[in-house]
């Protein structure tokens, strides 16, 4: 006994709770792991089975049906202005506008990479670029076939109608 504590043979006190806290998160973990196994296998199942398409939403609509629709004259005057400069081809306040956007998230329709383009859609009173964007795809970027605005960065897409 040290200082009225018994010692084990592992050489500390308390030894055995320790491991035995140890083993119960180690335990925790791999149920929450094979949990997360599980799903993804019947996600696996569905996706090969065919009764679930990887390219819907959970509503079960294209991403390009998802998008609501925005007049051009109803958007902010500074993306209007960002609008008229992709027309006119430039010139860019930033760097990173004209630049390929991957659409990763999938919220737009898909198409091969290098078809959509992003801009950026100035913010009042913001330090930085901000979560405006304005996002065009097409072969040409002085003509694209389709415009789409974003306010919350990528979260959510209004098609652009001229």
């Amino acid at each position: 006994m040290i200082q009225g504590k018994p010692v084990n043979k592992m050489g500390g006190q308390g030894f055995g709770r320790r491991l035995s806290r140890d083993i119960g998160r180690w335990l925790r973990k791999s149920a929450k792991s094979a949990a997360a196994g599980v799903v993804l296998g019947a996600l696996a199942g569905a996706l090969a089975s065919g009764s679930v398409s990887a390219r819907e939403t959970p509503s079960g609509t294209a991403p390009s049906a998802a998008a609501s629709s925005v007049a051009l004259t109803a958007l902010p005057v500074q993306a209007q202005d960002t609008h008229q400069r992709i027309l006119s081809g430039g010139p860019f306040p930033y760097a990173k506008d004209g630049s390929v956007f991957g659409n990763r998230e999938r919220r737009l329709p898909g198409q091969a990479r290098g078809y959509y383009r992003e801009y950026t859609v100035a913010t009042p009173g913001s330090s930085n670029r901000g979560a405006r964007r304005i996002v065009c795809g097409g072969r040409e970027p002085k003509t694209p076939d389709v415009c789409y605005y974003t306010q919350d960065h990528y979260a959510s897409f209004q098609r652009i109608s001229r």
